[in-house]
C-alpha cells in the first residue's frame, strides 16, 4: 500500500468516523500517528506476532511504571530539551545554565528551608562520602535572585530514590531551598552513586534486544525557579563517574559537570562540624527572565506527590 492510500485511511479511521465533537490538536495529533505507524508497519512488514508482540511489550512497560524510563532511553526526553533549547535561540535567549532530563523520579512536597538543608537521613553516613554543595542563583544579567527555589533531589547509594524506594524515610534525599537575600543555597547530602534500569524490567529488556546497556552516572537533580523568570530543570553529574558521557538517557551535557574538590583542611572541617574529609562542589544557577517569543518552559505531566 502506498503512502497516500494509508494517509487517507488514518484521516478517515480518526476525523471522518467521528461522530461528535472531537478535539481538532487530538485529531491532528493521533492522524499523524497512526498514520506513521501504519507506514512503518507496510516499510518493515512487520508481521502480526511482532505487532502483537509489540502491543504487550507497552503494556507490560505501563503495569510496570517504566514508560517515563523508556522515554529517557530511547532519547525522547533528551529530544524534546533539543527542540527547547532551539526554541529559546530563536527567542534570543543564550548564557543560562544548559537544562537536560528531569526523569520520571521527582516528588512534589519535599521540606523547604531558606538558604540551607540537610538532604540525607544520616542513615548511610558510615558507607558514604559526605557532600556539601553551594552556589548562587542569578539571573540573565548576572544579578542574584534572592527567594529563588531550587528544588534538590538525588538517589542513595543503591542507586534509589525515596518514594519509589519504601526502605528509605520520607523526603530523604529531596528538599526545597529557597535562596537567601544574597541568592545563595546551599546543602549537605550524600555523594550519589550511580544506577542502572531495573535488571528484568521491561526498559532493560529493550535495550538488550538493541546491544544497550542502561547505566546513568552519578548525578543530582534540579527545578529552579524564581517569580519573572523561566523555570530551569537540570541536574549535573558527579565529576569521575565510568558512565559520565556514556549515560543511558543521553543526560549528560557540558556545563554540567562540576569539579569535585576533596576538602581535609581541619580548619574547614571544623567549619562543618565534620570529622572526616568531604566532597565539595560549587555550582551557580543561572536563569532566564520571563520571554514571551518562548514556548513556556513548564511542562505539565504526572508526578509523585507526597
Amino acid at each position: 500500500m502506498n503512502h497516500a492510500d494509508i494517509e487517507t485511511l488514518a484521516k478517515n479511521w480518526v476525523v471522518d468516523a467521528a461522530s461528535k465533537p472531537a478535539d481538532p490538536r487530538v485529531q491532528q495529533v493521533v492522524v499523524r500517528l497512526l498514520g506513521d505507524l501504519c507506514k512503518a508497519i507496510e516499510d518493515l512488514d512487520i508481521s502480526p506476532s511482532e505487532f502483537w508482540s509489540g502491543v504487550s511489550y507497552m503494556s507490560a512497560a505501563g503495569a510496570a511504571n517504566e514508560l517515563g524510563l523508556l522515554a529517557a532511553g530511547l532519547g525522547l526526553e533528551r529530544f524534546l530539551d533539543i527542540r527547547a533549547d532551539e526554541a529559546e535561540a530563536k527567542a534570543g535567549l543564550e548564557g543560562g545554565t544548559p537544562r537536560t532530563i528531569e526523569g520520571p523520579l521527582y516528588v512534589a512536597g519535599a521540606p523547604e528551608s531558606v538558604g540551607f538543608a540537610r538532604l540525607d537521613d544520616g542513615t548511610e553516613s558510615a558507607q558514604a562520602e559526605t557532600l556539601f554543595m553551594q552556589g548562587t542563583v542569578f539571573d540573565g544579567a548576572g544579578q542574584p535572585l534572592a527567594g529563588a527555589k531550587v528544588e534538590v533531589w538525588h538517589a542513595n547509594l543503591l542507586g534509589n530514590y525515596s518514594f519509589f524506594d519504601r526502605t528509605q524515610s520520607d523526603f530523604n534525599l529531596r528538599r526545597t531551598i529557597v535562596t537567601d537575600e544574597e541568592g545563595r543555597y546551599a546543602f549537605r547530602s550524600i555523594l550519589p552513586k550511580g544506577y542502572g534500569c531495573p535488571p528484568n524490567g521491561t526498559t532493560q529488556q529493550l535495550l538488550d534486544k538493541l546491544g544497550r546497556h542502561g547505566q546513568r552516572p552519578a548525578h543530582i537533580h534540579f527545578f529552579v525557579s524564581a517569580p519573572g523568570h523561566r523555570k530551569l530543570t537540570t541536574q549535573i553529574n558527579i565529576d569521575g563517574d565510568e558512565y559520565l558521557w556514556d549515560d543511558f538517557a543521553f543526560a549528560s551535557r557540558e556545563g554540567l559537570v562540576p569539579a569535585v574538590k576533596r576538602i581535609d583542611d581541619p580548619a574547614q572541617l571544623d567549619a562543618k562540624r565534620v570529622d572526616a574529609p568531604f566532597a565539595s562542589i560549587d555550582f551557580d544557577f543561572r536563569l532566564y527572565r520571563d520571554t514571551a517569543g518562548a514556548p513556556s518552559p513548564v511542562v505539565e505531566r504526572a508526578r509523585a506527590a507526597a
